[in-house]
């Protein structure tokens, strides 16, 4: 095999794929990345896969010999993220123990406009191969909408590895939209966006929960998507999901489980309702946030229908207190509620208008934040109880 391609390429599409590369490999070929050349169509593809997340890129170089390796995924990466721009020749040669560095095996090497890198590589023929989804109709969506949802759910994901399904983001298919929802048991986010091609028949109904790793791994990539109206080729079958476009594909399992039935948690009427300039509302609870301490990490808010406005507080034995007031269209009787202020915080972030809704009962009931403009957004809050 022997190719030659930019630095720029090689490297940027490196940091891509290492991302799928596991950091304690459970067979020492996974802590590689397969590299395969095609001199027929100038392609090179790279691909790393942990067995249950898979990442494939594909970028044009100079193939003048078609071969598949698998070379040392930090090593390679640290060597050609330093290099300097410009062409890289990488080479693969059968090497005797005179010749190689530390005996016989697989030589890779990396010639740059200075200087040469020799690399033990491993056979690409023990490297696993991604799942293939066959004779499966794809379902398209747009970047857009693909990020738009990612960014609207992901930060209420479970971290707790014991309660695997709430690790993983929601995916249900409609007929014209694709619901995305996450929650780790104290707050929900359930994001709407349209779908571009509506689906035709049932068949195609998509209700999974795909872990919230790959779905970051599947934003950060999109984000670096040329077009947003770009669209993104998803199939699903037996376990596994795959999105591709460009010459780009991430392939993922899917979490097994039941994944609790969010829709019933969302109150249909409300008692009070709140109008807030969603900046000013997190600007200030970034400001009172500095003095709560980390054992509660509570606020407070009071609601004042006469003044119209909100007051925010919080108190800390250990460190102080503080209090802020901002204005508020209220309609409903006044009522103090508490919060984590970091799972406020959160989930107001997420919210993409300028102004949002807040509906409410009672102090110990969960909250609804919406937007009034823009993305079909819903984030459910549950208060925390005040110590009298």
């Amino acid at each position: 095999m022997k190719l030659v391609c930019s630095q720029s390429d090689l490297s940027t599409n490196l940091s891509i794929v290492s991302r799928a590369v596991p950091s304690r490999p459970t067979h020492p070929v996974l802590a590689n990345i397969l590299l395969q050349a095609d001199a027929q169509t100038n392609l090179v593809s790279l691909t790393a896969f942990d067995l249950s997340l898979g990442i494939r890129t594909t970028f044009n170089a100079e193939v003048i010999q078609s071969g598949a390796i698998a070379l040392p995924a930090r090593l390679l990466v640290d060597i050609t993220s330093r290099l300097p721009e410009g062409e890289i020749t990488l080479e693969d040669e059968s090497a005797s123990s005179a010749e190689a560095p530390g005996g016989e095996g697989i030589i890779v090497t990396l010639t740059p406009k200075s200087g040469r890198y020799q690399l033990r590589a491993m056979g690409a023929e023990e490297y696993p191969e991604l799942p293939i989804i066959e004779n499966i109709e794809a379902i398209h969506l747009t970047t857009a909408a693909l990020i738009e949802g990612l960014r609207g759910c992901l930060f209420a994901t479970s971290s707790d590895e014991t309660k695997q399904v709430l690790t993983g983001v929601h995916l249900t298919l409609k007929q014209d939209a694709l619901e995305f929802a996450a929650t780790d048991g104290h707050r929900l986010a359930v994001v709407e966006t349209l779908n571009e091609s509506p689906v035709a028949s049932s068949e195609n109904q998509l209700e999974v929960t795909v872990p919230n790793r790959a779905m970051r791994e599947l934003e950060r990539m999109l984000a670096h998507s040329s077009s947003e109206e770009e669209t993104v080729a998803l199939y699903f079958d037996q376990g596994q999901i795959v999105f591709q476009w460009q010459n780009q594909r991430l392939t993922s399992r899917i979490l097994e489980g039941q994944y609790p039935a969010y829709r019933l948690l969302i109150p249909r009427q409300f008692e009070r309702q709140l109008t807030l300039d969603r900046k000013q509302l997190v600007s200030t609870l970034e400001r009172i946030a500095v003095l709560a301490d980390q054992k509660n990490n509570i606020v407070k808010i009071s609601m004042d229908g006469d003044a119209g406005e909100i007051t925010l507080s919080v108190e800390s034995q250990d460190v102080g207190s503080a209090i802020e007031s901002m204005p508020a269209q209220i309609s409903g009787e006044d009522i103090d509620i508490a919060f984590n202020v970091k799972y406020l915080m959160e989930g107001l972030k997420a919210l993409p208008s300028q102004e949002i809704q807040m509906q409410l009962n009672g102090n110990l009931t969960p909250v609804i934040f919406t937007p009034l403009s823009g993305l079909k957004m819903t984030y459910l809050a549950m208060p925390v109880q005040l110590r009298s």
